[in-house]
């Protein structure tokens, strides 16, 4: 299992198109909307330090969710069909995935945080940079798995355009763009029980000198759990058809 993640997570890494897109996305518009477009209340240092939350959780959501596409080519490639007469078995396959996952959303969430600090001059103790990292390092396993059901239950190119749907759906309406508190009531209750909103939530604790609410974590624990379920259902049934 071990040189199946690293053999993947090769690949993601060699991807021009992950390294421009997934990376390079995300601090550009980090630095529009906080230098040439001012956000609520002024580009001051709040706006700076919540925009900085924000793109990084997108930039990473964004890489998460992409891993699906990966898989799409891989079906269509038959490289299902190899992994099929391999040791390792569906709910394997799907952990390893995440893994790979796991680490390549790192220089997409790492590089909009440099950013914020080198730039923008966001200034915090560095236990809430460790503590901001790592907790959205950790809240993008359900966007992966969002994505790897996807890649395993559509075509390559419906893949792409779901993944793109779903990341933008999940970005806007999540308050990762735009401040949720800025929503019509309805929309605002809304995007409180979506996982982007509370995937942002854990970094804005951690900037506000705090710890996520239990709220938080059992909002994308349910999600974890129903998108992990997918993932594997979607796994078995490209199994049994490719």
């Amino acid at each position: 299992m071990l040189d199946y993640i690293r053999l993947e997570v090769r690949r993601t890494l060699r991807d021009r198109g992950f390294v421009i897109f997934g990376i390079g996305m995300p601090v550009l518009m980090y630095l529009l909307m906080t230098n040439i477009g001012a956000g609520p209340g002024g580009a001051g240092m709040e706006w700076k330090t919540a925009s900085m939350v924000g793109m990084a959780a997108y930039g990473a959501l964004g890489a998460a969710i992409g891993t699906g596409t990966g898989v799409a080519e891989d079906k269509q490639l038959g490289w299902l069909r190899q992994l099929r007469i391999t040791p390792l078995g569906p709910v394997r396959v799907v952990v390893g995935r995440g893994i790979t996952s796991s680490v390549t959303v790192l220089p997409a969430l790492a590089s909009v945080l440099l950013v914020g600090a080198l730039v923008n001059g966001v200034r915090m103790p560095a236990w809430q940079w460790a503590a901001l990292a790592a907790l959205l390092w950790l809240g993008t396993a359900p966007f992966t798995l969002l994505g790897l059901g996807n890649g395993y239950r559509l075509s390559a190119q419906s893949t792409g355009v779901v993944n793109t749907g779903c990341l933008l759906l999940l970005s806007i309406i999540g308050g990762l763009w735009f401040p949720a508190e800025l929503f019509p009531g309805w929309l605002h209750s809304l995007s409180s029980w979506t996982p982007g909103n509370r995937f942002a939530e854990l970094g804005r604790s951690v900037t506000q000198g705090g710890a996520p609410g239990l709220g938080t974590v059992a909002v994308l624990a349910a999600w974890l759990a129903l998108f992990g379920g997918y993932a594997v259902y979607a796994y078995r049934r490209a199994a049994r058809t490719v």
